[in-house]
């Protein structure tokens, strides 16, 4: 069996790992218009205040989010505005294959072997 050493090939895995959780995207597509705090991103997702900030941290570690304090609070935002144009890639690509995509359960099972790596 062939072993992937290709450093980039890895790094883009872990870029898609931190995007391939559907709480992390739910909070990206919660910024997508703009900045807002735990508070908001809590309410905007229905996630929990624990959960919203530990993605939230997860997805600042990977640099996809930054934050900006104001006051007694942060406010949170799309780390590179590139990102639109991988929803926008993303979203333009689902509009072809989603009934695919939905009806795949190789991935799932895969996923549930793969561990949880940031």
């Amino acid at each position: 069996m062939a072993v992937i050493q290709d450093l980039s090939l890895t790094l883009k895995a872990k870029l898609f790992r931190g995007l391939g959780d559907p709480s992390r995207l739910a909070i990206l597509e919660a910024l997508r218009p703009g900045g807002k705090t735990v508070s908001e991103l809590v309410e905007a997702t229905g996630l929990s205040q624990p959960n919203a900030s530990a993605h939230l941290a997860c997805l600042k570690d990977c640099g996809l989010v930054v934050g900006q304090p104001e006051g007694r609070y942060v406010r949170y935002a799309i780390a590179d505005a590139r990102m639109e144009e991988v929803f926008h890639a993303v979203e333009g690509i689902l509009a072809d294959v989603a009934a695919e995509v939905y009806a795949c359960t190789r991935q799932d099972r895969l996923g549930a072997a793969g561990g949880t790596n940031r």
